[in-house]
């Protein structure tokens, strides 16, 4: 299968040791999944920082927060009968799911799109209300005019649905709360109104029925959506066979709406993929490539908290209008780069 991804000879650009707990008690677990954007010439990224207490041999801790934003720890003995513990991410505790961290999301800023830093005087933004009590992940960042949007996961024992808040100077923000309800995930918004209409590809699930696919939706004012619809759904026998979900915003080129994909298979392994829409209807699939771009290859992809994972939910476009620079999660540990061009990726979509 083909890589055509040219990582940065810097990876990891961050790692759970570059970054200090936000609460005494807790450590950084790993590091996951940036949104990307430009503000104030600079590139930004807003890191999923996952935390936990220190584990030991004899109980599972892990933080949540109630319904005031305080965090607090739950501890459960390894050998009670009640639960089960055999992933790193989730366990289940009298047949309830709780996740082994909890996360938030920080900025971090570069001038040169390589060497990060921690921005201090901005805020960390942390899940508010019952329905985030779990945390909040996986952050796309949308720009439209002056106006940045944030589609993130918020977890909550009620289930996994997606939460919205915007802002103009990343200092204050507005909430609208959960735009669509458990069980979903994996929403951006389109970069542009198409038609008068804001777009937003998002993956609602089914335990039972359907399956871990893309679906697209439509929206008046970018916060009450409709009009959904499936477009892109898993291929058996294929790398994408278990789920797909959307990475970051659609880039708009001259042969239509360029996605680039997260998918996985049976072993949880996750690779980058590519689809194109058409751009006056976005519900129009125009080509799929049947290959991955970007696989786990390098040690820090393969090894880490969850390893054999590539994952982006966040890029920027280069000056020379080719040239896309992606932050993706690698192993559910790091955040690091790589570059991808567009007209070798169409040479992959074959159009």
């Amino acid at each position: 299968m083909p890589d055509i991804a040219k990582r940065f000879p810097q990876n990891p650009l961050l790692s759970p040791k570059d970054v200090t707990a936000s609460t005494e008690g807790l450590h950084i677990a790993c590091l996951l999944n940036p949104g990307v954007f430009r503000f104030d010439n600079k590139i930004w990224l807003l890191v999923r920082v996952a935390e936990r207490p220190q584990q030991d041999k004899i109980v599972v801790s892990f933080p949540i927060l109630n319904d005031k934003g305080e965090t607090q720890i739950m501890e459960i003995p390894l050998n009670d009968a009640d639960l089960i513990a055999t992933d790193a991410r989730v366990v289940k505790y009298k047949g309830v799911d709780y996740l082994t961290t909890l996360s938030h999301l920080r900025l971090f800023c570069s001038d040169d799109g390589v060497k990060f830093e921690e921005a201090k005087d901005y805020p960390k933004l942390f899940g508010i209300g019952m329905l985030q009590t779990f945390g909040i992940e996986d952050c796309r960042v949308t720009q439209i005019d002056d106006k940045y949007y944030l589609t993130f996961t918020a977890v909550s024992p009620s289930g996994v649905g997606v939460g919205l808040r915007t802002t103009t100077d990343w200092r204050t923000f507005e909430s609208f709360g959960m735009i669509l309800p458990p069980h979903n995930k994996d929403c951006a918004v389109f970069t542009e109104k198409i038609n008068g209409m804001y777009y937003a590809m998002h993956r609602p699930s089914s335990v039972d029925l359907g399956g871990n696919y893309i679906w697209l939706a439509q929206s008046p004012d970018g916060v009450h959506w409709g009009n959904h619809q499936c477009i892109i759904k898993t291929r058996p026998g294929n790398w994408d066979s278990a789920r797909v979900g959307a990475g970051a915003a659609p880039i708009k080129t001259d042969k239509g709406w360029l996605a680039i994909y997260h998918g996985a298979n049976a072993e949880h392994q996750y690779c980058l993929g590519v689809f194109l829409l058409a751009l006056d209807d976005p519900y129009k699939v125009i080509a799929h490539a049947l290959e991955p771009i970007m696989m786990p290859l390098e040690t820090y992809e393969l090894s880490g908290f969850f390893g054999h994972v590539v994952f982006t939910n966040g890029h920027v476009i280069e000056p020379d209008g080719d040239t896309v620079t992606i932050y993706y999660g690698a192993a559910d540990e790091f955040v690091c780069g790589a570059k991808f061009s567009i007209k070798e990726i169409f040479s992959v979509l074959g159009v």
